[in-house]
């Protein structure tokens, strides 16, 4: 019998993910303005240039906070980023802030359920226990996938988010690895 390939399961083959090098920032920037544009993705509401991300980009390493870097065919399509909750918090230090963002011209190809499931599969190496993922309710896009996941709802901040004069609210989804 005969299974004809799908065009996801084509684009995963392609996928690699791999750790963020300082030569990714660019296309990391251009993501994230692209996430600022549509207003559903993110609190920002300024676009960044690259030279205003540099001192963030240095506060991840590979070993306890990473950025994970989704490429098809050379070209940065996505990225994701493991980060501290409540720095400076030792009792804090399993759990983590993630967080993600797709090349519009790339979204409905799998490439967010990826690089989650990659990102979580690297938890234990990382020593992280706990996720929260941080996001508008209106991006109900990535609620759907984090609740694929097991990420479950555990806080929700109604219309504390203004943008543009248009009001949200802030939900707070959770798993425990």
């Amino acid at each position: 019998m005969c299974i004809k390939e799908t065009n996801k399961n084509k684009m995963k083959a392609r996928l690699g993910i791999r750790f963020a090098k300082k030569d990714d920032l660019p296309s990391i920037v251009d993501i994230y303005n692209q996430a600022i544009r549509s207003k559903r993705a993110t609190g920002d509401l300024i676009e960044f240039d690259v030279s205003q991300r540099v001192d963030w980009f240095d506060k991840f390493d590979s070993e306890i906070y990473p950025i994970y870097i989704a490429e098809l065919e050379g070209k940065v399509v996505g990225y994701c980023t493991i980060s501290p909750y409540r720095p400076g918090r030792e009792a804090m230090s399993s759990v983590a802030e993630i967080s993600y963002y797709i090349d519009y011209s790339y979204h409905n190809k799998g490439i967010g359920f990826e690089m989650l499931d990659y990102a979580i599969g690297d938890c234990g190496r990382i020593g992280k226990e706990s996720l929260l993922a941080i996001l508008l309710d209106i991006n109900q896009e990535s609620v759907r996938i984090l609740e694929k996941f097991g990420f479950k709802k555990w806080g929700y901040l109604p219309d504390i988010i203004n943008i543009d004069g248009a009001k949200c609210g802030h939900l707070i989804y959770g798993l425990k690895i």
